[in-house]
């Protein structure tokens, strides 16, 4: 297990069952990153928002619970660094520093922030089983919709409400549906990893 992330006195997570070297946490990061860039390309705009639908958020809080918090933060973090920097991997194949000034890059903030969330409660056990999956779900898009509401409502100077319309409201229940996908998902995953290891428990 590479001491580089493991969280002391913490259970394990998914990743670091198959993680022993700061090599394989590399590419573990790297993977994350690109898979969240690939399920930004998932992406509906609506008319009547400037925030498209798109699978990102599933990704970040698959990725926080199975990286666990250093390697999902560093995964967003990278992730954001390098669409910043130009790799077209945000939303309808954007990228670049303007990001910086639109109004949804509060949402990209808190992607770092709910994966290192996420993958906090995920060392506590948390992604063990679907009804302990479903709380920390919900707590890693409180956090996205937190830092991407208050982004957009001073992008587009606006109050709170209209913010919460725009940046919230349309995309409740496509992120319920979300959440209950990645909540069915980790203790799956879980399940098989025991099995194959023989320890189940």
């Amino acid at each position: 297990m590479s001491t580089a992330f493991t969280l002391k006195n913490r259970q394990p997570v998914l990743a670091d069952t198959i993680s022993s070297s700061l090599l394989t946490d590399t590419v573990l990061v790297i993977a994350a990153a690109a898979l969240v860039g690939l399920l930004a390309q998932v992406s509906i705009p609506l008319g009547f928002t400037p925030v498209p639908l798109t699978g990102q958020t599933l990704g970040v809080l698959l990725v926080g619970s199975a990286l666990g918090m250093y390697r999902g933060v560093i995964a967003m973090a990278l992730y954001v660094a390098a669409g910043l920097a130009g790799v077209p991997w945000f939303s309808a194949h954007s990228g670049g520093w303007h990001v910086v000034s639109t109004p949804n890059f509060g949402y990209l903030v808190g992607f770092i922030v709910a994966a290192g969330l996420c993958g906090m409660l995920a060392s506590r056990g948390a992604d063990r089983t679907v009804l302990r999956s479903i709380p920390e779900m919900i707590a890693g898009n409180v956090v996205i919709y937190a830092f991407g509401v208050t982004w957009l409502a001073h992008d587009l100077h606006v109050g709170i409400g209209t913010a919460l319309h725009l940046g919230m409201t349309p995309f409740i229940w496509g992120d319920a549906i979300k959440i209950v996908i990645a909540s069915l998902i980790l203790p799956a995953t879980w399940k098989l990893v025991t099995h194959f290891r023989g320890d189940a428990k």
